[in-house]
């Protein structure tokens, strides 16, 4: 059995889907599984995996639908009252615990079933100093036995202490994910923004990869945000996983919409080409694709998840690349706002004013930004989403807001101050001291 949540300001609501999942039994992380892809990938995407997947992630994520309270005063919820508009959100932040949850483990089953079956010992990637790819990459590595090594783009230079010999020195602390990093005993290496743009991320992989060559180790590369041929099989097992869970709904909602957060390209790659060949399969209209941005501009992406998607082996139809292909069945979004992870008191306020009416935590750097600037373009074009179902994709990244804690502050305190309790009844806080 397999649980539709449908969320409720006050309560969560369940409804049954059977037949969706078997008992999973327990296997070692790192024994791969032969992949078989759903059969409408199969000859659609000739480069199908060839060293199967891990098991690490937990899977089928739920998937669930909001419901409002007519009470409810919320900005968030009035604007979708307004449009008569659905919600229903794919929590892809319950992949795992703290260490893996988000979408980068869906990726990873794949990438590090090809890191084992080549015979490394070590897995090297690249992002930025919260990045949340970092963080499942290092904590699944040491799960199977690999030596996590980070590259990470630092925003600012932070200067701690070395309480070895008291001597300050460079560092990027200890806040969300770099937390988790050095939990799981990362090698971390840094480079500021300016140096990353001067190489590049691929020759900065080929740089620190050849260092650790050097000292005997076999490194195995992931790119930024396990964004590759790879990788975004994961996204399109999700899609199959997405389709079974919508047609297992008993009342038989149509799917107008589905959006998500891109930073890197794979996860969307993986969804656009996914829905577009699933649903061709079936032979039902395909609901359109909206990725936001949340770095780079949407022409980047669309040349960028074209070229994951011939890596993939995709062939488009006649007389068509591959990315127009890509463009005629995904819509990218400019959701950048002042920069990569640099969050607005707008965006934050939103993510709070989520969260207080729905109970669930979006990030600052990438779902906070998808669904605030997605939301946006329903106001500036309501015709276009009106009586709609639209599907968000929660991609995960909540270690993100400890980072953003300073300016989070400014609005919780002062919509959800805490009160004193008074015991004693000397009149310093809630007077409490009676018995009842």
């Amino acid at each position: 059995m397999m649980l539709i949540a449908r969320s409720h300001p006050k309560r969560l609501l369940y409804c049954c889907l059977p037949n969706l999942i078997a008992v999973r039994s327990m296997s070692l992380p790192t024994k791969s599984f032969p992949y078989k892809p759903p059969l409408w990938a199969k000859t659609a995407l000739a480069n199908n995996p060839r060293n199967g997947r891990l098991k690490l992630a937990n899977l089928p994520t739920p998937l669930y639908q909001l419901l409002y309270s007519s009470s409810q005063s919320n900005s968030f919820i009035s604007k979708l009252q307004s449009l008569n508009t659905t919600l229903f959100i794919k929590r892809d932040d319950a992949t795992g615990g703290v260490e893996l949850g988000g979408n980068k483990i869906r990726k990873l089953e794949f990438l590090l079933a090809d890191a084992l079956s080549r015979k490394c010992d070590s897995i090297l990637t690249i992002g930025g100093e919260q990045s949340n790819h970092c963080r499942a990459t290092a904590a699944a590595a040491r799960m199977v036995g690999l030596e996590p090594h980070l590259i990470l783009r630092t925003v600012k230079k932070k200067v701690t202490k070395n309480f070895a010999n008291n001597e300050d020195r460079d560092d990027i602390g200890f806040i969300g994910n770099l937390l988790m990093d050095r939990m799981v005993g990362s090698a971390i290496y840094t480079c500021t923004a300016g140096e990353y743009g001067r190489l590049g991320s691929m020759q900065l992989l080929e740089r620190v990869a050849a260092h650790l060559e050097q000292q005997g180790k076999r490194p195995y590369k992931i790119p930024v945000g396990g964004s590759n041929g790879l990788g975004s099989w994961g996204y399109i097992q999700a899609v199959d996983e997405l389709v079974q869970q919508w047609n297992a709904i008993e009342s038989q909602p149509s799917l107008d919409h589905i959006v998500f957060a891109c930073g890197s390209g794979g996860t969307a790659c993986g969804i656009a080409i996914g829905i577009a060949l699933a649903f061709k399969s079936f032979e039902r209209n395909a609901p359109q694709v909206h990725a936001v941005g949340v770095c780079d501009d949407p022409n980047y992406f669309y040349a960028f998840i074209a070229g994951i998607a011939d890596e993939m082996g995709f062939v488009p139809p006649e007389q068509m690349t591959t990315e127009d292909f890509v463009r005629n069945h995904l819509t990218i979004h400019q959701g950048k706002g002042d920069g990569y992870a640099v969050a607005t008191l707008d965006e934050l306020e939103f993510t709070a004013s989520f969260a207080q009416a729905t109970g669930i935590v979006l990030d600052p750097v990438y779902s906070g930004k998808a669904l605030y600037n997605f939301m946006l373009e329903m106001e500036r074009r309501p015709e276009n989403y009106c009586e709609k179902n639209i599907l968000f994709w929660h991609t995960g990244g909540a270690l993100g807001l400890y980072d953003k804690v300073d300016h989070l502050a400014i609005n919780l305190s002062s919509t959800w101050p805490c009160v004193k309790l008074d015991v004693y009844g000397k009149y310093n806080g809630l007077d409490i001291s009676k018995d009842v």
